[in-house]
């Protein structure tokens, strides 16, 4: 385990004792990542607005970028269902565009390469597990509504970009099922549902648009494919074979950089968290540690790259590092193969993209939703987990599927961190004690009712950090205090702000006007460190600072006596 981490790629300390005999572990592995990649890449892109050739570049570019300047040894790098929605409500909305999602994903990469230079990799863990389930919920909701039309090959012109929306646009168009997009959609289904069983070594995705296409093909079955509508005369998409292109956004300008700016911050959130979880588990894998600033750093400039060649955001994705990982892969080598893999099969195998169903795409799309949904853990939630908690879940979840993802996401933080704040509170309270004339001594260095405390002294123990939210009840310290001496007990306090230093200080003028000598007893480090800021200590005095109950007991009956 490494003491302090380095920002430096893992590529380059691997590479020290790197074997021939890897190299042919990762160049496997590479390879068949990529072939995975693939129908994955093209689906997930189609699914987010935009068109095949952009998941690929995607999983090209960043793909290589993000394993060579990567933290995390087997980490694969590309597309995922998680900016979906994102970024498809960015590329169909006309005042945005392909222009202003290629913006947004170049922001989103300088906020992550902003993230791991401060070294802000470990605080995406303060991110609420009920909010990153409840949004990713929420994305499979939306990939699942957003596939129903080409999964049925319903037939309509005008889609609504909101879920809402899509719902509508479904029940509205139910009567226009094309029974043969059906039937290849459920034995595409079928195919990726069953063939894993038995057949794991081949992609199940793979054999799903292989079995789609040709019955497409063979039978002229009028359904739509990725590069034909349905009477295979009209074109879809235009596929052709090329090379990455270097491009630059258009139109830029203050405004739609203000206006992007909640997208591009969303779009670096769900990236880190993901990128970092993914490297999380394959950790698990490979009995490894990864560097998280490093990665955060890779994934910005890889995100970065990715839009000015064409591509849509990417993040580290968890089902294809595992493949990695299961299939000998252990240095970014095959991260690296894999993104050249894809690039010889875009330039030589691209124009057969053409033929690939869209019930097909719509099947994987299905079951790489159920897969990220975690259901499982939604309901284990639902049944374990605080009602408060519940709530935070269930509100992220429905907003991202109503409203959009920066809508959920921010309010989602906000709650959580207001019933936070609450349970905070209501963990904090005071405590006091006076002279009790029938108490017998005993020896005890913690607890305070088994201790004499003198004539005219009050103790009040604060329990809980001295922060805004339960700055109320502190002040019943300096009210209910009538004796010439208070003793401030703070061993159970790990943390004061603004607001608690601000009451304290009340505290303190009002014992001063009363003429109460204050005592500390047992301050931490971070109490102690904002008291001495603030001038608290020279107020009161060093010597009324005692390290623990009894030295402030011991103080107390000396100032009495003087």
């Amino acid at each position: 385990m490494e003491k302090k981490e380095k920002l430096k790629p893992k590529l380059f300390s691997v590479m020290k004792t790197y074997t021939k005999q890897q190299f042919v572990k990762d160049l496997i592995a590479g390879i068949i990542v990529a072939i995975i990649a693939l129908p994955l890449s093209i689906a997930l892109a189609l699914a987010s607005g935009v068109g095949p050739e952009e998941g690929l570049f995607t999983a090209i570019v960043a793909g290589f970028i993000i394993s060579f300047l990567g933290g995390s040894r087997v980490q694969i790098a590309g597309p995922t269902a998680a900016f979906a929605t994102i970024v498809a409500g960015i590329a169909l909305d006309p005042t945005k565009g392909t222009s202003g999602l290629m913006l947004a994903t170049i922001m989103a990469g300088i906020l992550l390469i902003l993230f791991g230079l401060l070294k802000l990799g470990s605080l995406i863990q303060y991110i609420p597990t009920t909010i990153t389930t409840g949004f990713t919920f929420g994305i499979a909701v939306t990939i699942i509504i957003g596939q129903v039309k080409d999964f049925l090959g319903l037939t309509y012109t005008s889609s609504g970009i909101e879920t809402i929306d899509k719902v509508k646009d479904i029940a509205g168009n139910i009567g226009t099922i094309n029974w043969y997009a059906l039937l290849i959609g459920g034995v595409s289904l079928l195919i990726l549902i069953l063939w894993p069983k038995k057949w794991s070594i081949v992609p199940a995705s793979l054999i799903a648009v292989i079995v789609g296409s040709v019955l497409v093909a063979v039978f002229d079955l009028p359904v739509a494919t990725i590069g034909y509508m349905e009477n295979h005369k009209t074109i879809h998409y235009e596929i052709k074979a090329h090379f990455p292109t270097f491009r630059l956004p258009e139109n830029i300008s203050f405004d739609m950089i203000r206006q992007l700016l909640p997208d591009a911050f969303t779009i670096a959130v769900l990236a880190a968290i993901e990128s970092l979880l993914s490297c999380v588990v394959s950790d698990g894998m490979i009995g490894s540690k990864h560097r998280s600033n490093m990665e955060l750093v890779a994934q910005g400039v890889g995100n970065t790259a990715s839009a000015f060649f064409g591509g849509i955001p990417a993040t580290g994705a968890i089902a294809r590092t595992a493949a990695n990982v299961k299939n000998g892969g252990r240095t970014p080598i095959a991260g690296m193969v894999h993104a050249v893999v894809l690039l010889l099969i875009m330039i030589f195998l691209m124009p057969y993209a053409a033929l690939i169903p869209m019930p097909t795409i719509a099947a994987i799309l299905f079951q790489v939703a159920y897969n990220m949904s975690g259901w499982r853990t939604v309901a284990h939630h639902c049944k374990a987990s605080p009602k408060s908690d519940v709530l935070v879940l269930m509100l992220t979840l429905v907003l991202t599927v109503v409203f959009d993802l920066v809508v959920a996401i921010a309010i989602g933080l906000v709650l959580a961190a207001l019933l936070f704040m609450k349970r905070m509170a209501d963990v904090t309270d005071v405590h006091g004690w006076i002279y009790d004339n029938d108490l017998d001594e005993e020896t005890d260095q913690d607890n305070i009712n088994l201790k004499q405390v003198p004539k005219n002294t009050r103790v009040f123990e604060i329990n809980g950090p001295m922060f805004f939210a339960a700055s109320e009840k502190f002040m019943a310290v300096a009210s209910e205090t009538d004796e010439d001496i208070l003793i401030i007990r703070m061993r159970s306090v790990p943390a004061v702000d603004a607001t608690g230093l601000l009451a304290l200080e009340k505290i303190i003028d009002k014992c001063e006007k009363n003429h109460v000598q204050i005592i500390f007893s047992h301050v931490n480090e971070q109490p102690m460190k904002v008291f001495t800021k603030a001038g608290i200590v020279k107020r009161v005095g060093e010597e009324n600072f005692c390290a623990h109950i009894d030295a402030a007991l011991e103080r107390a009956i000396k100032l009495s006596d003087s």
